[in-house]
């Protein structure tokens, strides 16, 4: 038995469900899971499908095969099978800040994130040790303004070297270059503080603090290279009061992202999210 995952996108019309439900069942198989949206504005239809097959990924090279020439065609589908026994390889960069490093590779040794981790990449020694003890290797590539598209290359040639599905930026704190997002388009996740563009600047959490808010919020979102300005994954926020310090703001702005960016990398192995423009849908 072996289980897949389908994704499907086109212009919304009559039948479609029907289509690729009825195709399924004619190659034995059975559906577990289906989730539809249609937005009616610009009628467009998305589905993600969960479905079992008897036999092995040739039975699955077939059933693809054969998909494509039918309601693919039929419905000029946009459109991604994923077979579920396949776990994503997932890289972390990292900086200084260990928090979001921290959760999720605690999330990953619990086994609550089905993915690979083939290494660590940061533009700092410091987050080492931590690499270590989850026995997972780190590379050092320092980045600096004249080093910049060297580091850039190296960071590429270890992600296409270790197959890397996607990146999640758990707090790097550089760039990322249009050649890296262009490699990997919407397989780039970052996560930050919703302070912006209210309270830019190095110490948003003072500025905020100043200003007397009452709420913290943190936004994990794909990167594009209009900056922090990407298709929205997860979302939250936190309520505070006058009764909170500094420090307690940026702590419960740490907690709140580690919450933000785990949801939005379990989204995203699971394949719930689906890119229509700069926005997401995201199933349940």
């Amino acid at each position: 038995m072996i289980s897949i995952t389908l994704i499907i996108q086109c212009p919304d019309q009559k039948g479609i469900i029907a289509e690729v439900t009825q195709f399924i069942y004619s190659y034995k198989g059975n559906i577990i899971y289906i989730d539809q949206y249609v937005d009616r504005e610009n009628k467009a239809f998305f589905m993600r499908l969960e479905s079992e097959f008897k036999g092995d990924l040739k039975a699955i090279e077939q059933f693809q095969k054969a998909f494509a020439n039918g309601p693919v065609t039929k419905y000029d589908m946009a459109w991604s099978i994923y077979p579920q026994e396949k776990k994503p390889r997932m890289a972390l960069f990292v900086s200084k800040y260990d928090h979001c490093l921290y959760d999720l590779l605690g999330r990953f040794k619990s086994g609550e994130l089905e993915v690979d981790i083939p290494f660590i990449l940061s533009n700092h020694p410091d987050l080492q040790p931590i690499a270590v003890s989850f026995g997972i290797p780190y590379y050092h590539i320092p980045v600096t303004i004249d080093t910049k598209a060297q580091a850039e290359q190296k960071q590429l040639e270890l992600l296409k070297q270790h197959h890397v599905s996607f990146i999640v930026l758990a707090r790097y704190m550089q760039i990322v270059s249009p050649k890296l997002i262009d490699e990997y388009p919407n397989n780039i996740i970052n996560i930050h503080h919703s302070f912006l563009p209210a309270f830019p600047g190095a110490k948003p959490y003072h500025s905020a603090f100043a200003r007397g808010v009452k709420i913290i919020g943190v936004t994990s979102h794909y990167v594009t290279e209009e900056l922090d300005a990407g298709p929205i994954i997860e979302q939250d926020i936190v309520h505070v009061s006058h009764t909170h310090n500094v420090s307690q703001l940026v702590a419960k702005g740490r907690d709140l992202e580690k919450i933000v960016l785990a949801r939005a990398v379990k989204n995203h192995i699971a394949h719930k999210v689906m890119v229509y423009g700069n926005k997401t849908i995201v199933f349940s």
